[in-house]
């Protein structure tokens, strides 16, 4: 299978470094461009599985750079930003993006946003296979597939989506604002416990007598890297 081609378009070189070191590891070979013009001639040129486009740059910002895309081509687009406000995402989801990351932003969490977007976009056979495994539980992104122990766990669709977000950032902390920005494009609500009840189904289906998933208190999740804790049960009958 052919490696992922991405176009990143970003004024910021060091960037452009750091992406093309992690992607490597995940056999994805990125192209960079440092201003808006240099981009589209790359964007026109080449023949891409999906463009990072980031929008403020001096010259043509990024706003200009995908509606001139938008124009002649349907490659999945992800926008980055240090720009927050609401109406720059507005803005840029109605010139055509298919996702907006706010930076900073980890590596992960890119890479799992550019995962999504190719499976709505249809080209998730472009991504390379591999599982994910961490403490006995493993994920195969191309099926969405979940094995705990070599037997195979039944998910929903918004259950996978969380437990590979937290399975690849396992050891680290991830917030329910970064977790809700990635589910529904949005921050988390606090009187919304849907991300709660989700956690609840994962733990029921996947902690049988150790706490794979912890709950860091004002912040989010924790799915454990090393050796796991004993549940509340169990310490309690040991």
């Amino acid at each position: 299978m052919s490696k992922l081609s991405i176009l990143l378009i970003d004024d910021d070189a060091e960037l452009g470094g750091l992406m093309g070191e992690f992607f490597a590891q995940h056999q994805i070979d990125v192209r960079c461009a440092h201003d808006g013009q240099h981009g589209l001639n790359l964007a026109f040129n080449g023949t891409w599985d999906l463009i990072l486009l980031d929008v403020m740059m001096p010259g043509m910002d990024g706003f200009s750079v995908l509606r001139q895309i938008r124009r002649r081509s349907p490659v999945p687009v992800i926008m980055l930003t240090a720009r927050t406000e609401h109406g720059d995402r507005i803005e840029g989801l109605n010139a055509g993006a298919d996702d907006y990351l706010p930076k900073p932003f980890s590596p992960e969490e890119l890479l799992a946003r550019i995962q999504a977007v190719l499976r709505r976009s249809g080209r998730a056979s472009t991504l390379k296979p591999e599982t994910i495994e961490v403490n006995g539980v493993r994920l195969n992104p191309g099926t969405r597939e979940v094995f705990l122990n070599a037997a195979p766990i039944e998910v929903t669709s918004i259950e996978y989506e969380i437990l590979e977000i937290l399975v690849r950032s396992a050891g680290q902390a991830v917030s329910r604002d970064d977790l809700a920005r990635l589910l529904y494009n949005r921050q988390a609500n606090p009187l919304e416990r849907s991300l709660d009840v989700h956690v609840s189904h994962l733990r029921r289906k996947l902690e049988h007598g150790n706490t794979l998933i912890r709950t860091i208190r004002g912040v989010g999740y924790l799915f454990a890297a090393g050796s796991v804790e004993p549940t509340r049960a169990q310490a309690l009958h040991s």
